[in-house]
């Protein structure tokens, strides 16, 4: 009976999933990376572009609208990973990201913005954004958020 204790100990382990430390190892594989060169905009674009190739279709058909969006309307932010997800950044540091559902088997994708994007609205103001498809006004909605976001 103990084994069967320790199984189930080892099994409800309340640290990080494997996805999670994937996340982790990505991230520092992306900070070595940045060490070792000053990777350029193509660089980034060509990274990105990569990670969201290997997304599952639904996922990928979105990520690569939103790519197409911010390149389009926030041209100033450099793409770039960011544990592993697409993100786009201006002066090095990361304003919005797209977090695939698969990324750590969630229900939703995710529109995510860091503290250096400019949507501060009041005293308080949404950070991130699930979505589960694309609409026209969605898609016009994070044209504004992307614009805002990008200062």
């Amino acid at each position: 009976m103990a084994e069967t204790g320790t199984a189930e100990k080892s099994k409800s382990y309340d640290g990080f999933t494997e996805d999670e430390r994937a996340a982790m190892k990505e991230r520092a594989q992306e900070l070595k990376k940045s060490s070792r060169t000053k990777a350029g905009k193509a660089d980034g674009e060509a990274d990105v572009l990569a990670k969201i190739a290997e997304m599952p279709p639904a996922d990928q058909v979105m990520a690569e609208r939103i790519h197409a969006i911010v390149t389009e309307h926030a041209p100033a932010l450099s793409p770039k990973t960011w544990y592993g997800m697409p993100a786009y950044a201006k002066d090095g540091k990361v304003v919005c990201f797209f977090k695939s559902a698969d990324k750590f088997k969630s229900r939703y994708t995710t529109l995510g913005f860091e503290e250096t994007a400019a949507l501060d609205d009041g005293s308080m103001w949404s950070t991130s954004f699930a979505l589960t498809q694309l609409t026209p006004q969605d898609e016009a909605r994070i044209v504004e958020l992307i614009k805002r976001a990008a200062g």
